[in-house]
């Protein structure tokens, strides 16, 4: 399957059809859009780290079938308030931060590792041709 790496904010005017893995613990997360782009955020695992999606704030109904508003990409490496991090060697949160009319949702990552490998989560756009 072909895919190119895109900003998060080109999701901006368009319209999810329907989410698939946008739930806590997840690695993938799949949006399929009403003109039939796809688009999806990962991270590949690889030996001594650890990323998943750790939280969701909003409600997604309020995604589903209306205009993207908004869409922002955060990174942060310090905890938030109340959250202690088990591996404290090296950690990174990366908040996606989505608005349309109907209300706004954000997606918290966390990713963790001894310090030697990547905690960033990606995302593509699939090739529509697939």
């Amino acid at each position: 399957m072909k895919r190119k790496e895109v900003k998060f904010s080109d999701l901006i005017g368009k319209t999810i059809a329907y989410t698939k893995g946008l739930e806590v613990g997840s690695d993938s997360v799949l949006f399929m859009m009403t003109d039939g782009s796809r688009f999806e955020m990962e991270h590949s695992q690889a030996c001594c780290e650890s990323v998943c999606l750790e939280d969701i704030a909003g409600d997604v109904k309020d995604l589903i079938g209306f205009e993207i508003l908004e869409a922002e990409e955060v990174t942060s490496y310090e905890n938030p308030e109340g959250v202690t991090p088990e591996n404290q060697n090296s950690f990174t949160w990366t908040f996606y931060k989505l608005a349309t009319f109907r209300g706004r949702v954000t997606i918290r990552w966390y990713g963790e590792s001894n310090g030697y490998y990547s905690e960033d989560v990606d995302f593509f756009e699939h090739d529509e041709q697939q």
